[in-house]
């Protein structure tokens, strides 16, 4: 949980400084998970289980933090049917009724970006909030939507500046 410390340091934790009387640490670090949305548990699926699905879906870091992968989906006859780790792998066909019986609170989009806005729109039909999205384009959903549009190559430029500048 220390790590929330570091997520929120410059625009959450101030507000506990300002007092801290009487208040430890631990009760701290707890009420800012609160604020940050960290303590409960959040049921994930993952879309592509292609190199980043699968490397998504292996990661055992998510479910300490309380992101549990409870299903990947994929188009592919060779990965349907499979585990990957101990998360199996679904054919797309099967998306709605899965959605509809289980509890999805998050999406990882790891597909192809010629099908992520259409994917996104039939998961907000079936009730799905809130996309991590990993598809090279961004997600324009409604404003009662949660989206986390992620871009590596932009990511990686950032560094490669960061790197360029740094002091010598």
């Amino acid at each position: 949980m220390i790590e929330v410390i570091a997520i929120a340091h410059e625009s959450i934790f101030p507000l506990f400084i300002g007092n801290t009387t009487g208040t430890s640490i631990g009760s701290s670090i707890n009420e800012i998970g609160k604020i940050l949305g960290l303590d409960r548990d959040y049921h994930v699926i993952i879309l592509g289980a292609g190199n980043l699905g699968h490397a998504l879906a292996n990661y055992a870091g998510f479910e300490k933090r309380g992101f549990v992968v409870s299903a990947v989906f994929d188009v592919s006859p060779d990965k349907i049917g499979k585990k990957i780790g101990h998360t199996m792998v679904y054919d797309m066909k099967d998306l709605e009724g899965y959605v509809k019986g289980h509890t999805v609170d998050i999406a990882a989009l790891t597909l192809p970006k010629s099908i992520a806005p259409a994917v996104a729109k039939q998961l907000v039909q079936y009730g799905v909030s809130a996309f991590w999205n990993f598809a090279a384009t961004d997600l324009n959903l409604p404003g009662n939507i949660a989206v986390e549009n992620v871009h590596l190559a932009e990511s990686l430029m950032r560094l490669s500046y960061n790197i360029s500048n740094l002091p010598e």
